[in-house]
């Protein structure tokens, strides 16, 4: 039952229920009886929505001194803002004040070009939650061999967050070609993290010839939310739950709650800290490249809708219809989409099955390898880039 306003300032609030990871007593049993790599992945997440009730509840509550509060919100919401951009190192603030944009549909799109313009192009592309302030650690190491392009998404860092709008892989992917059609203009390999990974796939495999000339994934997600159930019992039998959030999401109140509890400082801190497996990777900075772009116009939108949203393509009916080059990362302490989950298992079995396929773990790494351990994935990518082909016998389709 949702929670609803008191009708009298006399009545008390509504019962706040009692839940572990704010989910139900029966679900919480079903949920503990699924096996460690799949709770692992799961109650990472779910602790992010623990207490939304009781948000919810208490924001009744203060409704009453709601000028009050709002007077004491706006003068935090001034201090963080400052200690926001205390936290940006200089290098970063410098890539910033580097990017530029591309209307794409209408929409801007915020990127950035690094390197002199004469090696080979590369694209990153960032995950869930994140823009391509995540590849601070990377893009002046890949520049000095590579023009390199890092973009924020339609719905992320920079980027517009239009409201109303069906954020789907789909149309990650289509975005994706486009720039590399339009902007890049050259054969491009597409480096992906997590959701970012996924996008990479799909361009890929719906790619012109030669327009993509190779594909980098770190730590690929099996879907664009928890939604890409594959052929496992065990998994399938919490998707009640996840359905149950949708519902919630969908309430404008209780999301509006649940993602202003989210993009806190001390539980994005708590978050990273569960999906980083090198702990000292988890500074300020990341926090802020996490925080700002969660606080513009939109992003609540863009949450609901990518949370609540389809799935769309997983990677296990995508990767045998590519034949160009695939270097596969994968952490090996990724709590989200662990090795040993099916996402991770299939890509770990593909090297003998297909040859275009290389598959590395990298020992002591989170769900964020290029963040989490740069020199970890610099040394085998690197590597594999210089093997990629020089030049390509046909001209990149235009």
């Amino acid at each position: 039952m949702l929670l609803t306003s008191p009708s009298s300032c006399s009545l008390p609030p509504p019962p706040v229920p009692q839940y572990d990871h704010g989910l139900p007593s029966f679900w919480m049993r079903q949920f503990n009886s699924l096996p460690l790599s799949v709770t692992r992945a799961y109650s990472t997440r779910l602790n992010s929505f623990d207490s939304v009730y009781e948000d919810v509840s208490i924001s009744y509550r203060r409704k009453s001194s709601s000028t009050k509060c709002s007077a004491k919100s706006s003068l935090s919401e001034s201090n963080a803002d400052e200690t926001g951009r205390r936290f940006i190192g200089k290098e970063l603030e410098a890539l910033y004040a580097r990017c530029t944009s591309w209307e794409w549909k209408g929409y801007k799109i915020n990127y950035v070009i690094e390197g002199d313009g004469r090696g080979p192009a590369l694209l990153l592309v960032h995950g869930f939650g994140a823009s391509l302030g995540h590849w601070r650690r990377n893009i002046r190491v890949l520049a000095e061999r590579y023009t390199v392009y890092a973009i924020d998404l339609l719905g992320f860092g920079a980027s517009d967050k239009p409201t109303n709008f069906n954020y789907t892989m789909e149309v990650w992917a289509e975005l994706l070609l486009d720039f590399s059609r339009d902007v890049i203009q050259a054969p491009t390999v597409l480096i992906g993290n997590s959701v970012g990974s996924l996008a990479c796939l799909i361009a890929g495999s719906e790619a012109p010839q030669n327009l993509v000339r190779g594909i980098v994934l770190l730590n690929c997600a099996g879907g664009m939310n928890n939604k890409a159930i594959v052929d496992d019992w065990r998994i399938k039998l919490i998707t009640p739950l996840l359905w149950f959030i949708d519902f919630l999401l969908n309430q404008r109140k209780i999301a509006s709650a649940l993602f202003e509890r989210l993009k806190t400082r001390e539980n994005l801190m708590n978050v990273l800290s569960a999906v980083y497996s090198n702990k000292a990777s988890v500074d300020d900075e990341l926090i802020e490249v996490i925080k700002r772009p969660a606080d513009y116009p939109g992003a609540l939108d863009v949450f609901v809708s990518v949370v609540t949203g389809p799935p769309g393509p997983n990677p296990m009916s995508l990767t045998p219809n590519i034949s160009i080059p695939i270097l596969v990362l994968w952490g090996d302490q990724d709590p989200f989409t662990p090795l040993d989950g099916p996402v991770g298992k299939y890509f770990s079995s593909l090297p003998p099955v297909l040859a275009n396929v290389q598959f590395f773990v990298l020992q002591g790494v989170g769900h964020c390898p290029q963040d989490d351990r740069p020199d970890l994935v610099h040394e085998k990518l690197l590597t594999w880039l210089d093997s990629l082909p020089a030049t390509l016998s046909v001209p990149c389709v235009k």
